[in-house]
């Protein structure tokens, strides 16, 4: 495997819960560290709901190593942000044997 091209400073970032002052709460997104990462699209498709329509594209996004644990590994339920746009992390596996890089699976949707 050869080395990717890390070009992309995305910010690494995981929802935690805020009460909202009314019983209930409301998730609020903190910032963890930014990462370095290549970015790879996938397929993308489109689905239209009743007064919307919301287009999502799949990514391979490939981050340096991290070992379990670490706060700088991602996890699924996290998200990488990049200015304005998010991509919410489904999946972490190590892309190497060595576990040099780390492949994370991810969605980006934007409403129409």
């Amino acid at each position: 495997m050869s080395a990717p091209r890390l070009n992309r400073k995305l910010v690494l970032e995981e929802a935690q819960r805020v009460p909202d002052g009314a019983g209930g709460w409301s998730l609020n997104w903190v910032a963890l560290g930014a990462l370095w990462a290549a970015v790879d699209a996938g397929a993308g498709g489109e689905r239209a709901g009743e007064f919307l329509t919301v287009s999502s594209v799949s990514y391979r996004i490939t981050v340096r190593g991290a070992p379990q644990g670490a706060p700088s590994r991602p996890k699924p339920e996290q998200r990488f942000r990049d200015g304005a746009r998010t991509f919410r992390i489904s999946a972490v596996t190590e892309a190497d044997p060595v576990g040099k890089y780390l492949t994370c699976f991810a969605q980006e949707e934007v409403v129409a």
